[in-house]
C-alpha cells in the first residue's frame, strides 16, 4: 500500500500535468506572463540548477564553474548587445531585486526617489513603506510620486518640474528618479525631464520589465539613449525567457552595481535561469523585431475590437495603447475581481488588465484578436455562462499550440515533459 507521502508525491505530479493542460486549452492575457521556447526550458532542466558561483565570472569563490563562466561571459555579450548598453550584470533573480541594487548603489535610506504611483500605473517595488513597497520598507527610501495625468495616461512633464522644485525648497530633493510601471500603456517621458533631473544631480533609473522586449525590438522608447542611467527589468515579460532579472547601464557604474548585487543581494544566482537568459537573448537578437512589431499590433487590435464591442478602454485619446497592455473601465458590468473570476471560469486568464504577449508568441495575429474581444464580451457584456463558453475556446486554442519566434519549435508550448 502506498504511503501517504508517495501519494502526495503523485498529487503534486498530476496537478503539475492538469495545469499545463488547463493552459493548452486556454487563452492567457496577463501582461506579466510569457511562455518560454522549448531551448529555454531546456537550459533551466540543466544541472546549471544545482550549482553555485558566487562573485563574478572568472573571479568566482567557487570551483566548477569552467562552463557557467563561460556561459555567464555570453550572457552579458548578448545583453549588451541586445540593449545596446556599456554594461550588463546578468546576475539578478528577478526584476525587484535589479530594482533594489539600484536603490542601494546609488540612493542611501532615508533618500528621497520619485516614483508613479501604484493607481497611476506604478509597481510595487516603486512604493512607499506604509504600502509595503520595497523601496520603503526594504531600502527605507522616501517615495513622492510623480503627478500623473489620467486622461492622457502620462507623467505631468510640467507639473512633476514645478514638484520638484517644491521638494528641492522643502530640503527634500529627490536622489533617484524612477521610471516604469506594472501598467504602462506608453513610453514615459525620460527624454523630456533628462536635463531638468540631471541638472539636480537626480539618478535616472527606468525599469523595463514589462516593456523590455518592446525596447529590445525597437517598437517602445530606448530609455539609455534618452538619458536614463540605469535600466532594470524582469526577464519574463515581453522579453520572453525565464523569471530574473537585470541590469544594464554605462561602465561607469559597473562596480558599483556588482557589487549591491553581490555581495550584497545574492548569494547563488539561479545558474540555470542565467543560461536561459542567454539563450533568450539570442531569440531576441533574431526573433525580437518582428516579434515587438506583432505585439504592438495586436494590442492596438484588442484594444480597438473591445472598444467597438462596448467596453470603455482607457487611452483612448491617444489610440488606446502602444505596449503589450490594454486597460479596460469594467465598472459598467462588475468589479474587477468578479471580471477576472468570470473569466478564468471560461479559460480567459487575466489579471486586472489585459497583455497581448503570450498569445503573441503562439501565432496569434490582429484577426484572432476580435475573436479574443468577443469571447470577454460574451462573459462580461453578455453574461453568458463562462463555463459553456470554456469548450469554443479550447477549439480555438487548438491551432495555436507552437512557440513562435525562436529557433527550435519541436515541443508543445506547454507540452509537459516526464523525466520520471
Amino acid at each position: 500500500m502506498a504511503s501517504s507521502y508517495k501519494n502526495s508525491y503523485k498529487r503534486i505530479f498530476s496537478m503539475l500535468k492538469e495545469h499545463n493542460k488547463w493552459f493548452e486549452n486556454s487563452i492567457p492575457l496577463i501582461a506579466s506572463e510569457n511562455v518560454p521556447s522549448p531551448a529555454v526550458k531546456e537550459a533551466m532542466l540543466s544541472d546549471f540548477g544545482n550549482r553555485y558561483a558566487e562573485g563574478w565570472p572568472g573571479e568566482r569563490v567557487y570551483a566548477g564553474c569552467i562552463y557557467i563562466d563561460k556561459v555567464e561571459f555570453e550572457c552579458m555579450k548578448l545583453a549588451k548587445t541586445l540593449f545596446k548598453a556599456e554594461f550588463a550584470d546578468v546576475r539578478p533573480i528577478s526584476g525587484v531585486i535589479a530594482n533594489l541594487a539600484v536603490y542601494c548603489g546609488f540612493t542611501n535610506p532615508g533618500d528621497v526617489m520619485l516614483a508613479p504611483s501604484i493607481p497611476a500605473g506604478g509597481h510595487i517595488s516603486h512604493g512607499k513603506k506604509e504600502h509595503s513597497g520595497t523601496a520603503g520598507l526594504v531600502h527605507g527610501l522616501d517615495i513622492e510620486f510623480y503627478p500623473f495625468d489620467a486622461e492622457e495616461m502620462a507623467i505631468d512633464v510640467d507639473k512633476t518640474k514645478n514638484k520638484i522644485e517644491e521638494l528641492k525648497n522643502s530640503n527634500r530633493l529627490p536622489k533617484m528618479a524612477m521610471f516604469g510601471g506594472s501598467l504602462f500603456l506608453f513610453p514615459h517621458p525620460v527624454k523630456e525631464l533628462t536635463d531638468f533631473l540631471k541638472s539636480y544631480n537626480i539618478h535616472i533609473n527606468y525599469d523595463a520589465a514589462h516593456v523590455a522586449g518592446l525596447i529590445a525590438g525597437g517598437q517602445f522608447q530606448d530609455p539609455l539613449r534618452e538619458g536614463a542611467d540605469t535600466m532594470t527589468m524582469s526577464t519574463h515579460k515581453t522579453l520572453f525567457g525565464p523569471q530574473g532579472g537585470l541590469v544594464l547601464g554605462f561602465e561607469k557604474h559597473a562596480d558599483v552595481i556588482k557589487k549591491a548585487i553581490f555581495p550584497g543581494l545574492t548569494s547563488s544566482h539561479h545558474i540555470h535561469h542565467m543560461a536561459a537568459k542567454a539563450i533568450t537573448f539570442a531569440e531576441a537578437l533574431e526573433f525580437g523585431k518582428d516579434y515587438a512589431k506583432q505585439v504592438i499590433k495586436n494590442a492596438k487590435a484588442l484594444a480597438e475590437a473591445l472598444s467597438d464591442f462596448g467596453f470603455k478602454v482607457l487611452g483612448e485619446k491617444r489610440g488606446f495603447t502602444k505596449s503589450h497592455q490594454i486597460a479596460v473601465n469594467v465598472l459598467d458590468y462588475s468589479d474587477g475581481g468578479k471580471v477576472e473570476a468570470d473569466l478564468e471560469k471560461a479559460n480567459i486568464i487575466v489579471n486586472r488588465q489585459l497583455g497581448v504577449s503570450e498569445i503573441t508568441r503562439l501565432g496569434m495575429k490582429e484577426a484572432e484578436m476580435r475573436d479574443v474581444a468577443s469571447f470577454i464580451k460574451q462573459v462580461v457584456i453578455e453574461k453568458r455562462d463562462p463555463k459553456k463558453l470554456a469548450p469554443e475556446i479550447k477549439l480555438f486554442r487548438k491551432s495555436y499550440q507552437k512557440v513562435h519566434y525562436c529557433f527550435d519549435k519541436k515541443l508543445g508550448a506547454y507540452e509537459y515533459v516526464k523525466l520520471r
